[in-house]
């Protein structure tokens, strides 16, 4: 078997990891916008909330350390304990369910029934408000997440396509937990959509708030629990990417590379987040392999998916798994 042909089977398979990481961002997206309505432009700064909290609590790192040390003239920076990553992980969940119940309280329970515009600028000022309030909180130092994720090439997988190839595959350990953890969430999160009667609240809720209201379901409820979902995903989300590449301010540009995902999944699709996810992932490491690098100088990942996800938008706008809107007029 041609060595380019070898070669373009391993950067398929990395393409698949890199997916399932861009669609477990998009998660986030399509679980507010289901029960809302609303295009979530905070999710990607939820999760590098979420991740630089999980680090903070695991080294016992004193949060606002930098501003009690200036007023106070003081020199602290940690507790002096470090926390187990599980019960860490639990503590994370329990700080981002009471932010979605903060952003609840605070903005979205005077928003109801409002013109869509004016909810997805209060989720602009939201990112941005989380942007500088993490800043203040955790400072902007790279840090290192060790939650006990596998890392490094996998070795079974290298072994057993040397032995039928004489090449082996470079799979990260990482990149395979993380498509476990994507395939164990996408699957809850469609029964708990479609089974539960949350689910079906959540859904009504994004048809018509009043509707909703009228037949006695509550809104406060649906949308803490709503964004408390959509904190877990940012967390998970956080936490592979942190895991991968550091926890620092960058992690929250992941939100970009998430929109083509859910250009071609659809916005209301959840299912949809994670094949959009997929085919953005596969296709730029395969454009990259076959067509930046030999004629384009490379870099190619940094504006493939974004053109894919144009060219696509106008053949369906609802992408592949997307409801289609009839409006009579």
């Amino acid at each position: 078997m041609p060595d380019q042909l070898i070669f373009g089977m391993e950067v398929f398979l990395n393409g698949l990891m890199a997916g399932v990481l861009y669609a477990l961002v998009a998660l986030g997206f399509v679980l507010i916008y289901k029960a809302s309505g609303i295009f979530n432009y905070a999710q990607g700064i939820m999760a590098l909330f979420a991740a630089m909290t999980l680090v903070g609590i695991m080294e016992g790192l004193v949060p606002f350390a930098h501003l009690i040390n200036t007023i106070f003239g003081t020199n602290i920076h940690h507790f002096g304990w470090h926390v187990p990553a599980l019960a860490a992980i639990l503590l994370t969940v329990l700080v981002m369910v009471g932010f979605a119940w903060v952003v609840n309280v605070v903005i979205f329970k005077h928003l109801v029934n409002q013109e869509p515009i004016i909810l997805f600028m209060a989720t602009i000022g939201l990112a941005y408000f989380m942007d500088g309030f993490a800043l203040i909180m955790w400072f902007s130092d790279i840090k290192a997440l060790d939650v006990g994720l596998p890392q490094g090439i996998n070795a079974a997988i290298d072994e057993a396509t040397f032995q039928i190839f004489d090449y082996g595959f470079f799979i990260d350990n990482l990149d395979i937990v993380a498509t476990l953890v994507a395939a164990v969430l996408v699957f809850s999160l469609i029964v708990f959509a479609q089974r539960s009667k949350q689910g079906r609240a959540m859904r009504a809720v994004a048809d018509d708030h009043q509707a909703a209201l009228s037949v006695g379901i509550s809104l406060n409820f649906i949308w803490v629990m709503v964004w408390s979902l959509a904190g877990f995903v940012a967390l998970v989300a956080g936490m592979m990417w942190g895991t991968k590449s550091g926890v620092q301010f960058s992690l929250s540009l992941i939100a970009l590379k998430a929109l083509p995902v859910l250009m071609l999944g659809g916005f209301t699709s959840i299912p949809g987040a994670i094949v959009g996810g997929l085919i953005i992932g596969v296709g730029e490491q395969l454009f990259e392999f076959a067509i930046g690098q030999p004629y384009l100088g490379g870099a190619t990942q940094n504006w493939f998916a974004y053109v894919l996800a144009l060219i696509f938008l106008c053949f369906r706008p609802q992408g592949l798994f997307g409801e289609k809107i009839i409006e009579r007029v």
